[in-house]
């Protein structure tokens, strides 16, 4: 047996469908379906139950699976750590972020860090916080960038940015020529928002409801763009971060108002696990980070 295999069985019981697992680590279905049959009879156990349509892993398979991903966990922290005998920002670092901070933190943080850090191979992605929050936790990312919520609690947190949240309205609203909006104005009112999965979609409605607006119900959104091109046909009013907003304060039939009485805000922290060996480096890649969008 070797890591591969490991790392075959490992995406097998995350995707629970051999395709899905065999494209996860680049191979083909058959190569597979047919290590991890090798890898059951090197150690003469059954690891999947073979008459089930579905997959589905013996108690033996499950405490193995449980152990080759320790073992991966292992294997990967001692890559990092070799990695640190080189130079301190060299080597690849898998880096996850939310839907609503990628699209518009990355266009500004990209080049200069590749400028900065030429020896530093960036592999992105983007999903919502319980996908990444998993997949921080399995190992298969290094670091997170999204806003601070409770799912983050387990891990270390450095702060980024304190990002307001904006209230945008359609270019014709009655409030469009205020230079800022009081938000207990929203009282009574009707907000649009994302769909549930989205930690923006809790914070930004946090603040509405306190300030006693109502959730439309009849609309959720997948994305911030979906929730800006709403506004600006006139469908309703929301919150969006600073980083999402144009430097116009009116642009494409959407007007933008800061907010006051609370100002409403998330906290954007890079996010990593309490143990990786790579500490120095989210350390000065967060430092960049803030430096670069403040």
């Amino acid at each position: 047996m070797n890591i591969r295999d490991f790392e075959y069985l490992v995406a097998l019981a995350q995707h629970q469908h051999f395709r899905k697992a065999a494209e996860a680590c680049f191979v083909s279905q058959p190569t597979l379906s047919g290590q991890i049959r090798k890898l059951e009879d090197e150690l003469g156990t059954s690891l999947l139950e073979r008459s089930s349509r579905r997959v589905l892993f013996t108690d033996s398979g499950l405490q193995l699976v449980a152990q080759a991903q320790r073992i991966l966990d292992e294997v990967k922290t001692f890559r990092d750590m070799a990695s640190l005998q080189g130079k301190e920002m060299s080597g690849p670092l898998h880096i996850g972020f939310i839907p609503t901070v990628g699209p518009y933190l990355l266009p500004k943080i990209i080049l200069p860090l590749k400028q900065a850090f030429p020896d530093l191979e960036l592999f992105l992605h983007e999903a919502q916080t319980n996908q990444l929050v998993r997949q921080l936790e399995e190992g298969r990312l290094d670091c997170l960038i999204l806003a601070s919520v409770a799912e983050t609690a387990p891990f270390i947190e450095l702060d980024l940015l304190e990002e307001p949240l904006s209230l945008a309205v359609p270019e014709a609203h009655e409030w469009a020529q205020l230079p800022q909006i009081d938000l207990q104005q929203l009282n009574g009112r009707t907000v649009l928002s994302l769909g549930e999965g989205h930690c923006l979609r809790d914070q930004a409605l946090g603040f509405c409801f306190a300030a006693g607006a109502r959730d439309d119900e009849r609309f959720k959104a997948t994305s911030l763009e979906t929730l800006r091109n709403m506004v600006a046909a006139g469908g309703g009013i929301t919150l969006l971060p600073q980083l999402a907003l144009p430097a116009e304060k009116i642009k494409d039939g959407v007007c933008y108002l800061p907010a006051i009485n609370p100002t409403p805000s998330r906290k954007l922290v890079l996010a990593y696990r309490p143990g990786s060996p790579l500490k120095q480096r989210f350390q000065q890649l967060a430092r960049f980070i803030a430096q670069t969008v403040k």
